[in-house]
């Protein structure tokens, strides 16, 4: 197995051990204590989209969904699908091989029900296939975009990839997504970068979509919700905030939303 280099932090380790878990290092604990110290809302804002995602899970398997697709997934612990969802059969991707490798050790405690594959987000075919080795892509799955989006820049094509996503739903699927807004506070995020040594952020995006909901179009626009209609955008300090929403499948009637709306001091959820 690939080792982690506990000499540099690492943005899987860094988000477990803002969800509170076990599998990271000193450095990176370090890099989230020194980036807390920077942006304050980071750390609650990692365990909010943590949060979203575990009701959003409970949500969709009430709907009678048992299966679930996990883009740019990290590290699947600390609540993940699999332990949400137990009687669920679950695929989680990241393009990462470190990753790969950690991740693929920790599900070998979940045979038969979870499983790992190293694919890049923006092949969505290639991912389809794989996943479909493991997942029956002609019944419903939920495609879960959690908090991964805001790291693709517009350049990389992120539209398509979640259009060709929703495009293979089967019918009664689901979108899940997540996506940091940076409100006013893009100094934030290149300060958070240097202290932490990521070649990626924790806290704001690098696609840099804007200041609500409505300029999120690859959230909203490639799920194929309405403007304004199943997505809540709201500021949590001054760095940032986070737009959530559960999209069903709307090509079939009827479109069901969770969303999540994150101010201040408090989250609110609608339903």
């Amino acid at each position: 197995m690939r080792q982690f280099d506990h000499q540099k932090p690492h943005p899987a380790r860094m988000y477990d051990y803002m969800l509170g878990g076990k599998d990271n290092f000193a450095v990176d604990r370090q890099a989230i204590d020194q980036l807390a110290e920077l942006i304050p809302e980071a750390v609650p804002l990692a365990r909010a989209n943590r949060a979203f995602l575990q009701r959003a899970v409970r949500y969709v398997a009430r709907a009678g969904v048992d299966q679930f697709l996990d883009l740019g997934s990290g590290l699947p612990t600390q609540g993940s699908a699999h332990e949400v969802a137990p009687e669920a059969r679950v695929v989680y991707v990241d393009h990462d091989p470190v990753v790969a490798a950690h991740a693929t050790a920790l599900l070998r405690h979940s045979p038969g029900r979870a499983r790992f594959v190293q694919a890049d987000l923006l092949d969505p075919e290639d991912v389809l296939a794989r996943a479909g080795e493991f997942l029956d892509l002609d019944r419903p799955i939920a495609v879960l975009l959690v908090s991964i989006l805001h790291f693709l820049p517009d350049s990389a094509g992120p539209q398509r990839a979640v259009a060709v996503l929703r495009e293979r739903l089967a019918p009664g699927g689901f979108l899940v997504i997540t996506h940091a807004t940076t409100l006013g506070g893009l100094e934030d995020e290149e300060r958070a970068r240097g202290s932490t040594g990521a070649r990626r952020p924790v806290a704001g995006p690098t696609g840099r979509r804007g200041r609500s909901a409505r300029s999120s179009g690859v959230a909203a626009g490639a799920a194929g919700a309405r403007p304004g209609h199943g997505l809540a955008a709201g500021p949590a300090q001054a760095g940032g905030g986070l737009v959530a929403a559960v999209v069903a499948d709307g090509r079939g009637g009827k479109e069901n939303h969770l969303s999540l709306k994150i101010t201040k001091n408090r989250q609110k959820w609608r339903f």
